[in-house]
């Protein structure tokens, strides 16, 4: 029993020794005065009169600072320690309102360190007043903001250094962009052509693309295109796609042969993971000399329908039904259609980028087939570059309703100059 005794009386000192004794521990924790708090805070403290001479200060404040307590109390005012900007902001605005208000926080400024380094704060002043109600001192709080600082300022350094790549990034895109459209369309004898393509945001390259070149002796091509997608990766299909066009139709003319052409090899190059495709119309053109103008040949594979503005001031649309995308099949169902542009018709190419504008910013409204169509008959009799001029005034209507990019290309025979429409 005594052995039991003993044992229990002299327990592990790491035992709880009972709530009398945590309450003991605790209260040790709480023995530092008042005063011992004040001049240790992770604060500084300040106490001024009412004109700004210093009273009181903590020793925070001092080592921040680097001063001693007799260089400052009854010596210095308040905004003796701040730096020209801050002192003229304390006269103009921070005393008055301290006065108006009886209480001013958050205000941001810098302090001169005894050694003239600045010391970025956070400071929050209120005026203690009598049992009269009168104005007796001016107690003020201060923060060290200089980890604060650093991090506005690396911040703002972030944001420059992403406006500057984003610039980069305007100029980039804007270059390649250009490099996928041809610098200037074949001149094309007894045809006059015209061509638009609108950019709907600088910072993502489109895929849109377009071309008109020379084929065999009288004969000319054309395209008109849209690949998915936005970025390097639609860029990368675009230009695969516009030099395959060109050099399967040098080989081959037929429209069709040179959109299954075109469909092998997007086919071939992107069946994996990352499948890429597109839309396509290629034209043939040909000069008819028996009824003058010019006899053009379409394949579409699943592209928007060519929308033709005759002479006599009709128009309508050149379906291609049954026409797929291309790229996603092995074999693509190729549709063509073969018209007659006689003097005064005109032919317009445009990718989905127009008809599926939104016309009013913000809404779910979109343009459409229809409202196009009645577009190119209040055009008819048209020029191509009146057309290309008309799009590109209706494109501007929209604004930023145009949130893809819209590639056009028109052409049309030209009648004799005394009948062309103004």
């Amino acid at each position: 029993m005594g052995r039991t005794g003993d044992a229990a009386g002299s327990g592990d000192p790491g035992e709880d020794r009972g709530p009398a004794d945590g309450e003991a521990r605790f209260s040790a924790l709480l023995e530092d005065s008042a005063e011992e708090l004040y001049e240790h805070a992770p604060c500084g403290y300040l106490t001024t009169l009412l004109d700004g001479e210093i009273a009181k200060v903590n020793s925070t404040l001092l080592d921040w600072l680097g001063y001693e307590r007799g260089e400052l109390v009854g010596r210095k005012r308040f905004s003796e320690l701040l730096t020209v900007g801050g002192r003229l902001y304390h006269e103009t605005h921070f005393a008055p309102l301290l006065r108006m208000q009886g209480e001013i926080s958050g205000i941001a400024l810098e302090l001169k360190a005894a050694d003239g380094s600045r010391l970025p704060v956070m400071v929050t002043s209120r005026v203690k007043t009598g049992s009269d109600g009168q104005p007796l001192l001016i107690r003020t709080t201060v923060f060290d903001a200089r980890d604060r600082r650093a991090y506005e300022t690396e911040l703002l350094r972030a944001r420059q250094e992403a406006d500057q790549e984003r610039d980069r990034l305007k100029l980039l895109n804007t270059t390649l962009q250009k490099t996928l459209l041809p610098p200037a369309l074949a001149n094309v004898p007894g045809l006059d052509v015209a061509a638009y393509y609108h950019i709907a945001s600088v910072e993502e390259v489109g895929g849109d693309f377009y071309d008109l070149f020379p084929l065999a002796a009288g004969t000319w091509g054309m395209f008109l295109g849209d690949v998915c997608g936005k970025g390097a990766a639609a860029a990368a299909v675009t230009s695969l796609a516009r030099y395959t066009l060109r050099a399967a139709a040098v080989y081959d003319p037929d429209p069709a042969a040179v959109l299954t052409n075109l469909n092998t090899v997007l086919n071939h190059e992107y069946n994996g993971t990352d499948p890429r495709f597109c839309t396509v119309i290629f034209g043939l053109l040909t000069p008819d000399a028996d009824r003058g103008g010019f006899r053009i040949t379409l394949a579409s594979g699943g592209h928007p329908p060519a929308l033709l503005m005759r002479a006599d001031g009709t128009a309508d649309y050149l379906p291609t039904p049954g026409g797929q995308l291309i790229g996603v099949l092995p074999d693509a169902d190729i549709a063509t259609t073969t018209v007659h542009l006689a003097p005064g018709d005109t032919l317009l190419l445009h990718t989905d980028g127009l008809t599926e504008a939104h016309t009013n910013a913000g809404t779910e409204g979109r343009y459409g087939d229809d409202a196009l169509l009645a577009f190119g008959r209040s055009l008819a009799p048209t020029t191509a570059s009146a057309t290309i001029g008309a799009v590109r005034d209706l494109l501007d209507t929209f604004g930023s309703g145009v949130d893809d990019d819209t590639a056009v290309l028109a052409v049309h025979v030209p009648r004799p100059t005394s009948e062309e429409p103004r």
